[in-house]
């Protein structure tokens, strides 16, 4: 495998991969802290960063049916959530495009600066 390649976030409070500690996203991105993953409790992201994402598949949700696809830490390759590529009812479309990141796979940090 190649060099890996990641960005850092100036944001002061963000949130890290829990096993390996690359930046993922900042508190601002959050969209919502109402929803619930494969581990339990997660958040709705617009953006991410240092992630790789997996190949599509259509899952049923409680929400409905979505294609979505599997994102891992781009340092450890740990799973650390979904990122929402297709929702089939109308109300769920604001969904695509944005991450869902596991509580469980991240820890929020603070920069000291």
């Amino acid at each position: 495998m190649g060099r890996v390649y990641k960005s850092y976030l100036s944001n002061p409070k963000i949130y890290v991969c829990k096993n390996c500690r690359s930046h993922l996203t900042s508190r601002d991105q959050i969209f919502s802290k109402d929803f619930v993953g494969k581990f339990g409790p997660a958040y709705l992201f617009t953006s991410c960063i240092n992630m790789t994402i997996g190949p599509s598949e259509d899952r049923v949700l409680k929400t409905g049916l979505h294609t979505v696809a599997d994102i891992y830490c781009v340092d450890c390759n740990d799973l650390i959530g979904w990122t929402y590529e297709a929702a089939y009812v109308d109300d769920q479309k604001y969904k695509i495009g944005k991450y869902i990141l596991e509580k469980e796979k991240i820890t929020k940090i603070r920069l000291p600066y």
